[in-house]
């Protein structure tokens, strides 16, 4: 009998193995027949035969660096990379076309949806139509307050005032680097949690802790991100399927993000949440469904975190370049608070006054902008203003970062950094969105674009006014990774140092 259950399980086993690995077989053939139908190896033009070989790579260090150069060749400065089916414009008719005019023609669209469904869910930056207009009319009205704003300036200046610069001056003077993007990203993920949960994860202690939190959320959002690089759907969701390898991580990670949110909400409806000015609480006003609630907060968490902290590091990265716009701002700040000011904080009226400041945050984010492309997907045929035939189903992106390197739109120089070009007799004057088209444009304009604004310039000014700020190796361009935003790679180390009056 023993003799017998042994050979069964023997035999089980041998079958195990080999519909395991006979699947492991199918699926890697799968995924190749897969790839090769998606990358379209009939076409060879330049573009696509440089894409498919990665040959970009001998010139450009950044992906984004090449689509600059071909759309700064393109006499329409529209380009087609046919392998990838999207259709890539940095011309500013194209975007008031597709963010305004035909703005119903070229929605989110299903294939992004589907990619970060699993962690925006319904929320407003996964969404079109009807649930779209619900959340943005909503959030234009509670964003919009004085309330809110004045909520949100307050969180800033205290993290600002007893983390951001007590941490700083505890690394000050070491002559040793220190990464300051992770500083960055952990003062915005504070501060966004506060303002859309009420909850302090603390990132950015003394001590630097790990956030168990923040860890899963920049899982999630890596591997959300990632999926786009899959060859195919198909490959992503067989493995979300069988609960496999990335997609298996990116599960448990939004696990624990569901917890959370869970937890908080559950929290507000007991404790009660007519009293709070975070985010969650003023939704919870007129949204009972807890799912829907998770998926809105959480959407405003991806964006206001990422965004905040990868335009600081951008700004400080060209000022160690650009001493003379530091010395600026410096000058700027104390003709409006007073050169006996004592504190290195200015309040809101004073920042609104710091034109000169303003213009370097927003010439920085033309050169480096948080988010470097942006796409929809065509719902009908069409033709765009410069002549581009769009089928129906395409892809089509506009790219922020390589229209700020644009000559036709900047001017011979365009490629450098020059915040007095958003100035006429002293005042910031803002440019035609669709030229500039950062925070987005026309009907999906970003609601936090002012929130944003403050948090980075209130953050920039009280740095430049404590600390001199040198990075460890100036020469070295900015290299980014691949995601939803731009996020430098290998961080961005710098040494610390106390200002000297």
């Amino acid at each position: 009998m023993e003799s017998e259950a042994s050979l069964w399980t023997h035999s089980m086993s041998s079958i195990f193995c080999f519909c395991f690995f006979s699947f492991t077989a199918f699926f890697s053939l799968f995924s190749l027949f897969i790839f090769v139908l998606r990358l379209k190896p009939w076409c060879n033009c330049d573009v696509c035969r440089s894409y498919l070989k990665s040959t970009w790579l001998k010139d450009f260090d950044n992906l984004s660096d090449w689509y600059t150069h071909l759309l700064a060749k393109s006499p329409t400065g529209t380009i087609h990379l046919h392998v990838l089916g999207n259709i890539v414009t940095s011309n500013p008719e194209n975007v008031e076309y597709i963010l305004k005019t035909r703005f119903d023609n070229y929605p989110k669209g299903k294939p992004f949806s589907v990619l970060l469904g699993d962690l925006l869910g319904r929320g407003i930056f996964n969404v079109d139509g009807d649930s779209w207009k619900f959340q943005r009319k909503m959030a234009s009205f509670e964003l919009g307050s004085v309330s809110i704003r004045s909520y949100a300036f307050e969180i800033v200046s205290t993290e600002i005032r007893s983390r951001l610069i007590p941490l700083l001056s505890s690394v000050a003077d070491q002559e040793k680097a220190f990464d300051l993007q992770d500083v960055f990203r952990r003062f915005s993920f504070d501060n966004i949690c506060k303002f859309s949960f009420g909850l302090d994860p603390g990132c950015l202690k003394l001590n630097l802790p790990v956030s168990e939190f923040a860890v899963a959320f920049d899982l999630a959002s890596k591997l959300s991100a990632e999926r786009a690089l899959s060859p195919s759907q198909m490959i992503w969701k067989i493995k979300r399927l069988f609960n496999i390898g990335s997609e298996k991580k990116l599960k448990e990670s939004i696990k624990l993000v569901n917890q959370l949110a869970e937890k908080m909400i559950h929290h507000r409806r007991q404790k009660g949440f007519s009293d709070k000015n975070d985010l969650l609480s003023r939704f919870m006003g007129s949204i009972n469904d807890e799912k829907y609630l998770r998926d809105i907060v959480v959407s405003f968490l991806l964006a206001g975190r990422d965004t905040v902290a990868s335009g600081l590091t951008s700004f400080f990265w060209l000022i160690s370049q650009h001493p003379e716009v530091q010395s600026a701002i410096r000058e700027e700040s104390e003709r409006v608070m007073g050169p006996d000011n004592n504190t290195d904080l200015a309040n809101f009226e004073q920042m609104r006054n710091m034109h000169y400041l303003n213009a370097a945050i927003y010439e920085s984010m033309r050169l480096y902008p948080p988010v470097q492309f942006d796409s929809k997907f065509a719902r009908e045929d069409d033709i765009l203003p410069d002549g581009t035939f769009v089928r129906k189903g395409t892809r089509i992106t506009y790219h922020p970062y390589a229209m700020g390197r644009m000559e036709r739109i900047w001017g011979p120089e365009c490629l450098e950094f020059k915040p007095e070009r958003w100035l006429k007799n002293g005042k910031f004057v803002p440019e035609n969105p669709f030229k500039y088209p950062v925070f987005q444009a026309g009907l999906r304009v970003c609601l936090g674009k002012d929130m944003a604004l403050v948090a980075m310039k209130s953050v920039a000014h009280a740095v430049i006014m404590r600390f001199d700020i040198r990075v460890a190796d100036p020469n070295k361009a900015p290299r980014f990774a691949p995601g939803l935003t731009a996020t430098v790679r290998g961080g961005l180390p710098v040494v610390v140092q106390e200002r000297r009056y």
